[in-house]
């Protein structure tokens, strides 16, 4: 399964959220649960991702069906953003990008240093997209009078970019520094 593929859920409640937050979650949480459960069947180990997906949209769902109805699209769009950022974040600081778990090489190419620095980089920028669209989310949260065009602008730039980045960096760095 690609990397891209494993941003579906929050992909799908991106989208769906523009609809009703309650859909987008449990549509999120039902995408999650199919991405992990798929990947757990073909090769018993669970990507961080994966689990992460689950738990946020999981949690939120939850959260807002039974204890906090009333919490708003922009401050759940908030919360699932600033998770998955801290999830993505944390993998970095330990030195095991979550993309690792979606790289389909040889265990030569896996041991060399540009290996990790290639997933690294394409980590971190997932990280970045997601740091940027929960700052903006964070100021509609706070600043009720804001427009909502921003978030959606930075939503699709932030992902626009993040995969753009996924797709050709492996190949730009391998020409460059092998």
């Amino acid at each position: 399964m690609t990397l891209n593929l494993g941003f579906s859920p929050f992909i799908l409640f991106a989208v769906l959220s523009r609809l009703s937050a309650d859909l987008a979650l449990w549509a999120a949480f039902a995408a999650a649960f199919v991405v992990t459960i798929r990947d757990f069947v073909e090769s018993p180990s669970l990507r961080l991702l994966d689990v992460g997906n689950l738990a946020v949209f999981g949690l939120l769902a939850l959260a807002r069906g039974f204890l906090a109805p009333d919490l708003s699209l922009v401050t759940v769009r908030a919360l699932a953003e600033l998770a998955l950022f801290l999830l993505l974040a944390a993998s970095l600081l330990w030195r095991k990008p979550f993309s690792i778990e979606y790289a389909h090489v040889t265990p030569q190419e896996r041991a060399t240093p540009l290996f990790l620095r290639v997933n690294m980089a394409v980590s971190a920028a997932w990280a970045a997209a997601f740091l940027a669209m929960a700052a903006v989310d964070l100021l509609l949260v706070f600043i009720s009078t804001l427009p909502q065009w921003p978030a959606i602008a930075v939503t699709v730039l932030g992902f626009g970019a993040a995969i753009t980045f996924t797709l050709h960096y492996p190949a730009y760095a391998t020409r460059h520094w092998l």
